[in-house]
């Protein structure tokens, strides 16, 4: 059998995709480097070439996010067929119709528990990635009409937030459902519109 190669061209790719599946499913410190090495098939020398530490590729799989792989639910803030009252609720459906049988919430917030304080760097992409989503929110609720669009951004952060990191500790996508229809309910009255009128819940 034919086995794959330990470097060459693509072993960055090959490592960051370990730890992308790695990290986000049985978590960052329960992850270790001969993991992703095996997961990587690279050697340790490869391994440490790419990147210096453990920490190092903590931080650019975060970026990765970012950069190449955007989260689901923050997509749908991009999307074009809908109208922004929409789009401002839309975030809620990918976690809805997550079918992992293990709910594992946002990376960014799970990198952010797991550092505890320890890991600065990537505690800076964290915050920078919620502070951008959170004004992305804000810009979106301007774009709909809301008197307020600092406000109604805001505390959509804090239901979806809230909502993600409460439907991984109970391992339960019916909070997200929850959070869902208390944002409908937010956005409605922030837009001055009969319940049920903008968003159709």
């Amino acid at each position: 059998m034919k086995t794959a190669a330990r470097g060459g061209r693509g072993a960055r790719e090959r490592i960051l995709k370990a730890a992308q599946e790695l990290f986000y499913s049985r978590g960052i410190h329960a992850t270790g480097v001969a993991a992703l090495i095996e997961a990587a098939h690279v050697s340790p020398r490869t391994f440490y070439q790419h990147f210096e530490s453990k920490n190092a590729l903590v931080e650019a799989y975060l970026l990765r996010f970012e950069a190449d792989a955007p989260l689901a639910a923050e997509t749908e803030l991009d999307r074009t067929d809908l109208a922004a009252a929409e789009r401002l609720l839309a975030i809620f459906t990918p976690l809805e119709e997550a079918t992992r049988s293990l709910v594992r919430g946002c990376p960014f917030h799970n990198a952010a528990v797991e550092g505890a304080g320890e890991l600065p760097q990537v505690a800076r992409v964290v915050e920078r990635h919620k502070r951008a989503f959170r004004d992305r929110l804000v810009a979106t609720a301007a774009e709909a009409g809301a008197a307020d669009p600092m406000a109604l951004g805001r505390q959509l952060a804090v239901i979806f937030e809230g909502a993600n990191a409460l439907s991984a500790s109970v391992n339960d996508t019916e909070v997200i459902t929850d959070a869902r229809r208390a944002a409908a309910t937010l956005i409605d009255v922030a837009l001055g519109t009969p319940s049920g009128t903008t968003t159709g819940v």
